[in-house]
């Protein structure tokens, strides 16, 4: 999980901007349409609450002060204040709460549509970890600011202001000794604070990295495995979980200090307070009353300076986790609305001098011109890393030309709706993707009609796979594991093939789909393969000398250009090149 490992996916995360801003905050929140009133009704509450919080030293003041002879009056209105206030606080914070979890569910939709409607080459450059912790930590951080710390900072404010204002009108003396030590307290608070806000960061930007390394090496365990690569993946998450307890134990030793050294403070400010008000009430120029109830406000002031202080740690935190939800959303997305949806049956797929490259300066494909003509097949041969899965890539729309286009009939492909374009396709890879789940699941996966049991057996029985089906425990029913591990590759293959007949896609495409399997049933794959391929724009990446003889016109693809163009018998008469590599790649 670190040094020492070529890297699962993209580059690590790096700190964001350091100051927080509002506008840049709310910019994003706006971007969900919040349920604004909750937030308000939530903060207005809790400043009713605070004021009957305010409001109670005043009546401890008149108990204590008229105890021998109190009123029941003073008594229950004395209560109700209290109990009120705590349940109007209650209220509040289920209301803030909510809104909170509203914002957040909102969010993580947002941005899972989002992250759906991603170009691939956006997942080529971020690793899965790193785009998980933006979905789930960012937004619980930006929900804990929004819900949480900033309504409570706002209540703490008034809860401050009006302590203080109440204590000036009792005793100016004995809040001007308050009023000088807190800004005492706070700045010698402030490294502590300052501290706590850079641990803090590091800590999120560490547990980042480490989520996204480790899901990373557990996705590929069994390479791991056969690599015998346990004993370096334990030596690098051993070194990010050491990183790791390095930041936590600076920010263990941080909260250690924050709280005795607050209290410590708080402490010599109360005590001397109360010094002084002793001395007050025994010269008699303050009643006990007034000086249990200035009491109660200096407790009422240091609850507002804690959660201030916190408020400004949890901006530091929720800055960075803006930026990069926000940069998220902001990205490209591959679907754009408003495009024309167009039955590609019976018309040509045409590359026009179509150029490509993943990385600026470093041209994969160059000036290809290929024509798949309708239902012909044409097979794509060549060398190892020549370009022909890029073609398919470009032809998915996964990427777009760097020059050239793809047009079908006389549409350049650009301009058909995305869904529609897919929705017409059908890809089996070499080693063709699953989902999680049950065969019929994955069969279903992307269909939006329903699909009835005989459906799925009958492309099960085309693609060969309707016997292993059967024989499992649980039939279409049947959990396959993550990424199937539970099937051979040959059934994956097959699985893959009747998900392909269920599609009945008009262009089909297959990239090397028989290359890793073994001979038994790389038969019984080829012979679903050549069923699938009637009657349809067959587009081939050959593994197979049949496949290629077969084929009505080959394209031979070399170092990202088109070496040379038509039947087998052709070729091998006019391109060396193909000559050779048939030679080479089919003797036997």
């Amino acid at each position: 999980m670190g040094g020492g490992r070529p890297g699962l996916g993209g580059p690590r995360i790096e700190k964001g901007q350091n100051k927080f801003s509002f506008k840049d905050f709310f910019k994003l929140i706006n971007r969900v349409h919040p349920r604004y009133w909750q937030l308000i009704l939530g903060v207005l509450l809790g400043l009713i609450g605070t004021i009957a919080n305010l409001i109670v030293p005043q009546l401890a003041q008149r108990l204590i002060n008229n105890f021998k002879n109190l009123s029941p009056t003073i008594i229950v209105v004395t209560i109700v204040v209290f109990i009120g206030g705590l349940l109007i606080s209650s209220l509040s914070g289920l209301i803030l709460g909510i809104f909170g979890e509203d914002v957040v569910a909102k969010l993580r939709k947002n941005l899972w549509q989002k992250l759906l409607h991603m170009p691939v080459s956006y997942f080529d450059n971020t690793k899965t970890g790193e785009v998980s912790s933006r979905l789930v930590n960012d937004t619980s951080q930006v929900k804990e600011l929004l819900a949480t710390t900033l309504p409570n900072s706002m209540t703490s404010i008034l809860q401050f202001v009006g302590a203080l204002f109440i204590m000036l009108s009792m005793d100016w003396q004995m809040t001007l000794i308050m009023f000088i030590a807190i800004p005492v307290i706070v700045l010698a608070l402030l490294p502590i604070m300052q501290q706590s806000r850079k641990i803090g960061r590091k800590r999120q930007d560490e547990l980042a990295n480490f989520s996204s390394d480790a899901t990373s090496v557990l996705s590929e365990i069994r390479l791991v495995k056969s690599s015998n690569g346990e004993v370096a993946e334990l030596n690098n998450g051993k070194k990010q979980i050491d990183s790791l307890y390095n930041v936590g134990t600076k920010e263990a030793l941080i909260n250690a200090l924050t709280s005795p050294v607050t209290n410590m403070l708080m402490t010599l400010m109360f005590l001397g307070i109360l010094g002084y008000g002793a001395i007050r009430v025994m010269s008699g120029s303050l009643t006990m009353g007034a000086l249990i109830s200035f009491l109660m406000y200096v407790f009422q002031i240091m609850s507002p300076v804690m959660i201030i202080s916190q408020f400004f740690n949890q901006l530091s935190k929720t800055s960075g986790s803006t930026e990069r939800i926000q940069e998220i959303l902001d990205k490209k997305e591959e679907f754009v609305a408003d495009k024309r949806e167009v039955d590609v049956a019976n018309k040509p797929l045409r590359l026009e001098h179509v150029s490509f490259s993943y990385e600026k300066d470093k041209p994969i494909l160059h000036d290809v011109n290929i024509e798949a003509q309708p239902n012909k097949v044409i097979a794509f041969a060549g060398p190892s890393g020549g370009g022909k899965s890029t073609i398919f890539s470009l032809i998915e729309r996964f990427y777009q030309p760097t020059s050239g286009k793809i047009v079908i009939g006389d549409e350049n492909i650009d301009d058909i709706d995305l869904t529609n374009w897919r929705k017409q396709i059908g890809l089996v890879g070499q080693n063709s993707a699953v989902m999680p789940g049950t065969i019929r699941e994955n069969l279903v996966y992307g269909l939006e009609h329903e699909v009835t049991d005989d459906e799925l057996w009958r492309v099960l029985k085309m693609a060969y796979a309707d016997k292993f089906v059967k024989e499992s425990e649980d039939g279409l029913d049947t959990q396959i594991g993550e990424r199937g591990v539970k099937l051979s590759g040959g059934q994956r293959q097959r699985i893959a093939i009747a998900r392909a007949f269920l599609r009945d896609p008009k262009i089909l495409m297959l990239d090397e789909a028989t290359a890793s399997l073994d001979s038994e049933s790389e038969a019984m794959v080829q012979k679903a393969l050549t069923s699938l391929m009637k009657n349809r724009k067959t587009l081939v990446i050959a593994h197979r000398l049949s496949t290629i003889v077969d084929a009505d016109r080959i394209y031979f693809i070399d170092h990202g250009t088109v070496s040379g163009s038509g039947t087998h018998e052709e070729l091998v008469k006019s391109t060396p090149l193909y000559a050779e590599y048939v030679h080479n790649q089919f003797k036997k």
